[in-house]
């Protein structure tokens, strides 16, 4: 049902079906584009797609779609055209001047998004940077009267602070905005460099927006980080130790969520947020079973990872929102995801279940490279111990006359650090 609450956007949704796209294809986009509309704040009154050999240069879809509408203003009372394309700036001014109201293409909508959940100060930064790059190419003297007035497409960044912007302001903002990110990437970097000197493993847990990425977080490591039913909840990446069967510790880290089409604005701005995937050791992709397109969900964010040189990392996949779905669609699921993700992981990470199994998956994935040990620790150097327990794994130990004898693993690369310890 349509919600009709005072100040709620009221929003027209329109695609385009284009040889080479099926059916079932475009009615998965337009219904993510209803619930990226949805998220961002407003109601959708209508949808409509337009079969067309290609995109029509001037206004998206044709002239005569463009005068329907215009004539189902009065009776859908629509304060927005929402389109399911990147829209060039001459489609977009030729749009408006048509319709005589604001028309959003999809970057913009997602931008939005991020707008209204950026929180931390890295978060709104990089926001601010997209929503910029985005804007720049159109900005042709001005803006019509109609982007003043606040709405989906105008939050945050510059829609709050000046919609008649001229380039070289937006220019130099832009170079500010790239100075401070490249400051929060130093950071991160520093970050990430203290962490590989502690030589715990690093996991990204990656998936598509909304697979459940961030309660996978709290459910394995009591993170308390918001996870909400919405698209784009979390933006900002959070780190937290885990401590795996072996009593192993990693750091897990939960990250932004993919989804098709993601603008490359986006992917520019947030660079140094998505570069914990990156420089991760294992990648622990998110499925969500429940969703009708979990297929190309999953094909999104194997693209998204080529995108960032991660498809090749050790990686585990967990069926996540098993709870949803019954047995017959969970075995299907299963078996049409086997060939691609071999040993994925069903779970449901909001009710708790198959988190063990999910646990051994990852002490696998972050073990490969871990060699036996077999050390003599002096008595008072406990602290040694302590180390290769969280690093690798004790897999037993004996007292001695001469000190604790231990066996242990540890990441190759590590073992010189131990080897006034090691036993010949």
């Amino acid at each position: 049902m349509i919600s009709t609450e005072p100040g709620h956007e009221r929003a027209y949704l329109i695609g385009v079906l284009l040889p080479g796209t099926s059916q079932p294809e475009i009615d998965e986009q337009m219904r993510e584009l209803a619930e990226l509309t949805r998220t961002a704040g407003a109601d959708v009154v209508a949808s409509e797609l337009q079969r067309r050999e290609q995109v029509e240069p001037g206004t998206f879809v044709g002239r005569g779609k463009v005068a329907e509408i215009k004539e189902a203003r009065d009776e859908l009372r629509y304060d927005l055209v929402i389109c399911n394309e990147d829209l060039s700036p001459r489609q977009q001014r030729n749009l408006e001047a048509e319709l005589k109201i604001r028309v959003v293409d999809r970057t913009e909508l997602i931008l939005d998004i991020f707008a209204q959940h950026a929180r931390t100060r890295e978060g709104r930064l990089q926001v601010e940077s997209a929503q910029l790059h985005h804007l720049l190419p159109r900005l042709i003297g001005a803006y019509d009267y109609h982007r003043q007035g606040g709405g989906i497409g105008t939050r945050g960044g510059p829609g709050e602070q000046q919609i008649e912007v001229e380039r070289r302001r937006i220019r130099k903002r832009l170079k500010d905005l790239e100075q401070e990110l490249e400051q929060v990437r130093s950071q991160r970097e520093q970050q990430r460099a203290s962490r590989r000197g502690s030589d715990r493993k690093t996991v990204a847990i990656v998936g598509y927006t909304n697979a459940g990425k961030s309660t996978i977080l709290n459910a394995l490591t009591g993170a308390g980080v918001r996870a909400e039913n919405k698209l784009f909840a979390t933006l900002d990446p959070t780190t937290r130790r885990l401590q795996l069967p072996t009593r192993r510790e990693v750091l897990l880290t939960d990250t932004v969520g993919f989804i098709q089409k993601l603008p490359t604005d986006l992917v520019a701005a947030f660079r140094a947020t998505l570069e914990e995937v990156t420089h991760a050791d294992v990648v622990l992709e998110v499925l969500d079973v429940s969703a009708p397109a979990v297929a190309e969900q999953a094909a999104t964010v194997e693209e998204v990872l080529e995108q960032l040189d991660a498809a090749g990392k050790p990686r585990v996949v967990a069926l996540n929102k098993t709870d949803l779905v019954g047995p017959a669609t969970l075995r299907r699921v299963v078996r049409e995801l086997d060939q691609r993700f071999p040993g994925a992981v069903p779970i449901s990470a909001g009710l708790g279940w198959g988190l063990d199994g999910l646990l051994s998956a990852l002490d696998r994935a972050t073990g490969l490279d871990l060699v036996v040990i077999e050390l003599l620790i002096p008595y008072g150097r406990e602290a040694v111990l302590a180390e290769l327990r969280q690093m690798g794994g004790l897999e037993r130990t004996e007292y001695t006359e001469s000190g604790t004898k231990a066996w242990a693993r540890a990441p190759r690369e590590a073992v010189r650090r131990f080897q006034d310890y090691l036993v010949s």
